[in-house]
């Protein structure tokens, strides 16, 4: 049991390793996706800007501004069909729906789609989406505010910034608003474009003075983006092993007590102690397991018990025939009357037979108790069976009439799924005993009802009590020893119709006979599960 706890733990630790490389994995994976994103939130309400105003112009005016817009980014712009862009059908979608896409390559492709009805895309190759675009951003808004008066200018700013979706923040301020020193304030007067490192050094504003207005058109603050770091993957890889680690060893910890207990279980039964049992638990596959186990031990107790049993019962039935055989020895050599010996030898050949009923039976009984018994099921005439048992046991006792009681076969006849040989047993093993304790009728009654099979064998002998209907199919008990003995029963007739009739797939039981005496009934499926 060791290894096999050897092998769970260095499984445990192949799959922490690998969950440290799918984390490494997943941590370079989210990186390029926020890459990705930071790239397309910097890059969309410029983008869409420019593609909107072209959209409103003739090819002259489109070919002159995007001359000017490349100018600015330092980069050219062209127009492509649609049809001819390199795109996947994801990202034809995205673009139909008003996104802007950045192509994750060096330099970088972004698209932003013109005109829906010209299929038209506005596209350009850029080394990087930084603070460039942030100056030809200042420049289109500013050129877009420009066509409106000054009190109206922060309310179309703000319809631009819910329209476009830039990924920043966009204000217009008055001078006196913002902190700048003296030489920012000198160039925003001059009409130049300034950049401002924030407090932290985190991030950066770029602003440009509208002219003649008293605002200041500020983009940001604009921060870079920070990759998740390594040691912030090494904190989160430890945590996570360690919790997984525990969880799983917490797990195995508590199999391995479980296993060990089934272990120490069957270490005690091993050394004789057959009740030795484990508890059961949850309906995992430990405690299916532990039930298994169990039913097992239980199995092999009652086996042993039995052949216990069988051997103190053997000896006890053996004792009696052996102790007559001997006598009659004894007088057939002594006697010289030729009578005389004829009798003595009659009375040793019954208990020949007695002996030989016996060890018939305990074989027949042996061959049943063992876990699966070869048996096989054949299509059986149940009347005509039935007809055969009171022929073969009608002999037994001439002054006992066994009559014919109730048949009631299928609609499509009699015909069922059985063991012939040992079925018949069965059925015999019932009619014989209830001959022996009948005082003067035996009754067999048959039924096929659906898929049920049903044979009542009654009798209108002395009955079997109420507290003994249980009991009596248990190996070699005789309710009444002396008079089971003088008729000839061994104890095990009952027992054998029982796992018969187990084997079969039903039951074997008791009652009271409406001749006043016992009711015998065996129900049994009338098809048989094949394996």
């Amino acid at each position: 049991m060791n290894s096999i706890f050897l092998r769970i733990y260095a499984g445990m630790l192949a799959a922490l390793v690998l969950v440290a490389l799918l984390a490494v994995g997943s941590l370079q994976l989210v990186n390029a996706l926020r890459h990705d994103h930071y790239r397309e939130r910097l890059a969309q309400g410029s983008f869409r800007l420019m593609a909107d105003n072209l959209a409103g112009m003739d090819a002259v005016e489109r070919t002159r501004a995007m001359a000017l817009w490349g100018r600015l980014l330092g980069t050219p712009l062209h127009l492509e069909s649609l049809a001819d862009v390199q795109l996947d059908s994801r990202g034809r979608t995205r673009l139909l729906r008003g996104q802007v896409l950045v192509e994750r390559l060096n330099p970088s492709l972004i698209y932003s789609l013109v005109s829906e009805k010209e299929r038209l895309v506005l596209t350009a190759t850029v080394e990087q989406v930084s603070e460039q675009l942030a100056r030809a951003t200042l420049f289109l808004i500013s050129d877009e505010l420009r066509r409106y008066p000054a009190p109206e200018q922060r309310q179309r700013l703000a319809e631009l910034a819910e329209a476009k979706g830039f990924g920043y923040p966009v204000h217009l301020r008055a001078m006196d608003q913002m902190e700048l020193d003296a030489d920012q304030r000198r160039r925003l007067v001059e009409g130049d474009t300034v950049m401002a490192l924030a407090r932290g050094g985190d991030s950066i504003r770029v602003m440009v003075g509208q002219v003649d207005t008293p605002w200041i058109l500020e983009i940001g603050p604009l921060y870079p983006l920070n990759p998740y770091p390594p040691q912030l993957l090494v904190l989160f890889t430890v945590l996570g092993l360690s919790l997984i680690g525990l969880t799983l060893y917490a797990l195995v910890r508590r199999l391995e007590y479980r296993l060990r207990g089934l272990e120490a279980a069957a270490t005690r039964i091993a050394a004789g102690k057959l009740e030795a049992r484990v508890p059961e638990g949850e309906g995992d596959s430990v405690g299916r397991l532990a039930a298994a186990f169990n039913a097992m031990a239980e199995h092999v107790q009652r086996l042993i018990s039995v052949q216990r049993e069988m051997v103190r019962a053997v000896s006890h039935e053996l004792r009696t025939p052996v102790a007559r055989l001997r006598f009659g020895l004894e007088m057939v050599e002594d006697s010289e009357d030729a009578a005389q010996r004829r009798k003595y030898l009659a009375g040793m050949d019954h208990d020949i037979q007695e002996l030989d009923r016996l060890v018939d039976e305990m074989l027949v009984y042996a061959r049943l108790e063992q876990g699966s018994p070869q048996l096989d099921f054949q299509d059986v005439d149940l009347p005509a069976l039935l007809e055969r048992v009171m022929d073969e046991a009608a002999p037994l006792r001439v002054e006992v009439r066994l009559e014919r009681g109730v048949w009631r076969p299928a609609p499509d006849g009699g015909l069922i799924e059985a063991e012939p040989r040992y079925l018949q047993r069965a059925v015999l093993n019932l009619v014989s005993n209830a001959l022996r304790h009948a005082e003067r009728r035996v009754r067999v009654n048959y039924s096929i009802a659906g898929d049920v099979c049903r044979v009542d064998v009654e009798d209108d002998g002395p009955g079997v009590p109420r507290e003994a209907w249980e009991r009596i199919f248990t190996p070699f008990l005789r309710l009444d020893d002396s008079r089971a003995r003088s008729l000839g029963g061994h104890g095990l007739g009952l027992s054998i119709v029982r796992r018969i009739i187990h084997w079969h797939g039903g039951r074997a039981s008791v009652g009271r006979s409406t001749l006043g005496g016992a009711r015998f009934t065996l129900t049994w499926p009338r098809r048989q599960a094949r394996a």
